[in-house]
């Protein structure tokens, strides 16, 4: 494959438009998590379907984190997005259907979590493909909402997902507002709702045991998050977060989600929304200029 290396925009999205938020709040939160369960240790290397104890922290999700999260959301009177891939929703079809029937919103996360590989597009457009199937068939469902398998995606697979029927994105880290992709074939381009690195729970709470990446306590993430939510809010912006149940679903991680959801709830003027709420709240908004 040849590498395009021009000096360009490597997004060629406009620039977010200006942002009002709904019930006169100055910012928004986007609560989103990942339900990968196995599908974080074998979808990239499917050899570690053989490794029961590396896949063990996969499991902790339907033994133990996404009911512990459920309750949580339930406690705070919160409903989240909850990004599962297909495999997760076949294997787990009575603990992903517990979230739908709490009244949360299901998210596309590919099939097997799968990282996307513009060199490979068949197999790209496979697992969305594969991906929709199982959400349908385990939980009668099909997403509007897509989150990208470890964190990555090209122009490609943008317009698959938009010609899929997905609505909004929400897996770049480029902007603090909500914007709308560029599309090459003149296509309306799907609304991404952008994440902040900072804001993944992953980067403090999971390692390997053959990873020398250390794991944060709670005093470093809460502050760390509550700081970057200020000044979000102080900009106006969107929060969003990226949680693993398999992380935030374990017991001090647990209590440090809680602290810092109660810390956003009290502050009295952030919208509170599920990425579909907030895609279809851009789509108001952009209206008017269309």
């Amino acid at each position: 494959m040849t590498y395009d290396l021009s000096p360009r925009p490597l997004n060629p999205a406009a620039p977010a438009p200006a942002m009002t938020w709904p019930n006169g709040a100055r910012s928004a939160l986007f609560i989103g998590f990942d339900v990968d369960a196995e599908t974080a240790w074998i979808g990239n290397t499917p050899a570690n379907v053989d490794r029961m104890v590396t896949t063990s922290h996969g499991g902790y999700d339907a033994r133990v984190g996404i009911a512990k999260i459920l309750d949580l959301m339930d406690e705070l009177a919160l409903k989240a997005t909850f990004f599962t891939p297909g495999w997760t929703a076949l294997a787990h079809r009575d603990l992903c259907k517990r979230i739908l029937d709490a009244g949360h919103e299901i998210g596309h996360h590919g099939y097997l979590h799968k990282m996307p590989d513009r060199t490979k597009l068949e197999e790209a457009f496979e697992e969305i493909d594969r991906g929709f199937e199982a959400l349908e068939a385990a939980l009668g469902v099909r997403p509007v909402g897509y989150r990208a398998p470890s964190g990555e995606n090209f122009p490609e697979l943008l317009a698959h997902l938009a010609k899929s029927g997905i609505r909004y994105s929400s897996s770049f880290r480029d902007d603090i507002l909500p914007y709308r992709h560029a599309s090459a074939d003149g296509a309306k381009g799907l609304v991404e709702i952008p994440v902040n690195f900072a804001f993944d729970d992953w980067n403090f709470g999971m390692t390997a045991r053959t990873s020398p990446r250390p794991i944060f306590g709670r005093d470093a993430v809460l502050q760390l998050w509550i700081d970057e939510f200020e000044a979000t809010h102080a900009w106006g912006g969107v929060t969003t977060l990226v949680l693993h149940p398999q992380v935030s679903g374990r017991p001090m991680r647990w209590f440090l989600l809680r602290d810092f959801l109660r810390h956003v709830q009290q502050k009295g003027d952030v919208w509170i929304a599920t990425g579909r709420d907030i895609a279809q709240h851009f789509e108001t908004i952009e209206r008017p200029a269309a």
